[in-house]
């Protein structure tokens, strides 16, 4: 029963929420210190490739963001240096102590990056948590609303060997959004 209404059995919606939930199994057994290196180009990329990206988190330094994609088995601490912003793949039940975090499923964060949802709606609909230091939170939502094109696509352009996998990732997210739009 693949029509558009959504079946309690096998139906889109809930294929969606299955395909929702996979990269959490997928990634599970995936160490942390192999997924860091990715995330680490990842960030660097964008860095050179948007070298104004981060300059609205200046004035945050020492800030650390939880960033918690909930379909994930570990989420991302963005710490605000002098430097610049570090990106570090955590595990939960190590995530220390956070000024901000923002949760919500990948699907929702990819939305958000992608400028295609007001983040507004979705924290007032429950999709989307924000906790913590709003300030910091604002600044982080500006800044992401000040790239040109596809923040994701960027995200996968960076990601070397794992690109073709990302891409197809992107494409299949963004194939369900469509979907339950």
């Amino acid at each position: 029963m693949l029509s558009g209404t959504p079946s309690a059995a096998g139906g889109p919606l809930e294929l969606g929420t299955r395909f929702q939930d996979l990269p959490r199994y997928v990634l599970a057994p995936l160490p942390l210190f192999v997924v860091q290196p990715l995330i680490t180009r990842v960030v660097s990329g964008l860095a050179s490739r948007h070298p104004r990206l981060f300059e609205r988190l200046a004035h945050h330094q020492g800030k650390r963001v939880l960033i918690d994609p909930l379909n994930l088995p570990f989420a991302l601490s963005l710490h605000v240096t002098e430097k610049g912003v570090i990106v570090r793949a955590i595990r939960r039940t190590g995530a220390g102590r956070h000024d901000a975090r923002i949760a919500g499923t990948c699907l929702t964060l990819l939305e958000l990056i992608e400028g295609e949802s007001d983040s507004d709606a979705l924290f007032f609909t429950r999709d989307l948590m924000v906790e913590g230091d709003t300030e910091v939170v604002v600044a982080l939502r500006n800044t992401l609303d000040d790239v040109d094109g596809s923040l994701a696509e960027d995200v996968a352009a960076h990601a070397g060997a794992m690109s073709p996998v990302l891409r197809a990732v992107l494409v299949k997210l963004r194939t369900i959004r469509k979907r339950h739009a």
